[in-house]
């Protein structure tokens, strides 16, 4: 048997900037749930295998419907209470599951990101696979950006030199897992896990990513990305690319 590539798929915030009875990840976009979509979309990039991370108060009820059919095997474990936590967890699940035993490369992913084209995920494992031991996708930052002062003023950041950070997130497994428990150890907090990497003395591959690839993290990103939705299904499922050159050019 091949040696399987892993998604991570976080699923187990808590929401509170979006608000509501149901988790993001639950909440459907154009019929189908998000976590369905993201996981789609893992596959769709060369991932073989999904291990879904749930709330720890209990979130899997939410997911096993959506996730029923999804194109491979799905895992789901609970987390922990941050999203550092969470991913530790997740990592720690592999490590341990004998069928996912021949692991060495793992893909961490926000479940709320459920557009991001197969090329981004192939890009990241295509990397990871070339020698990186942490991969990122990122697009340029396109708005104007100052820097809040203690006194309230603020100051320009030249935008030319910072790009935004998506996921799904790349690394050799041994790697990831090692910076991760190595890090909850300390009192670092990290929003995402290269950063984690970064800080236990990887050098973190940046890759192109893609608009598409949004995060749904208010009420008002779920209505953009339906719109988003809709025109991407009108002219194919390309890899995102020239629509969104036409878009922001």
């Amino acid at each position: 048997m091949s040696q399987p590539v892993v998604a991570l798929v976080l699923a187990a915030g808590l929401g509170l900037r979006y608000g509501g009875p149901t988790p993001k990840p639950a909440l459907k976009l154009t019929g189908r749930a998000l976590i369905a979509m993201s996981v789609e979309a893992m596959a769709a990039g060369g991932c073989t295998h999904a291990v879904v991370v749930t709330n720890p108060a209990g979130g899997q009820h939410y997911f096993k419907a959506a996730l029923a059919s999804s194109p491979i095997p799905v895992f789901m474990t609970p987390g922990g209470t941050t999203r550092q936590g969470s991913a530790l967890k997740g990592l720690q699940f592999i490590r341990d599951e004998p069928s996912l035993a021949k692991t060495k490369i793992v893909l961490i992913h926000d479940a709320v990101r459920p557009m991001v084209p197969a090329h981004v995920v192939h890009s990241v494992i295509q990397a990871v696979r070339a020698g990186a031991s942490a991969v990122t996708p990122a697009v340029a930052v396109t708005d104007s950006i100052r820097l809040r002062n203690g006194d309230h003023s603020t100051e320009p950041i030249d935008r030319s030199k910072l790009c935004a950070i998506q996921t799904p997130q790349g690394f050799p497994l041994d790697v990831i897992l090692a910076a991760h428990e190595a890090m909850a150890e300390s009192p670092a907090e990290f929003t995402d896990d290269v950063s984690c990497a970064e800080r236990a003395g990887h050098q973190v591959q940046v890759v192109e990513g893609s608009r598409l690839a949004m995060k749904i993290t208010e009420p008002a990103d779920l209505t953009i990305a339906r719109a988003l939705w809709k025109v991407r299904r009108t002219i194919g499922h390309h890899h995102g690319r020239r629509f969104f050159r036409r878009l922001v050019g």
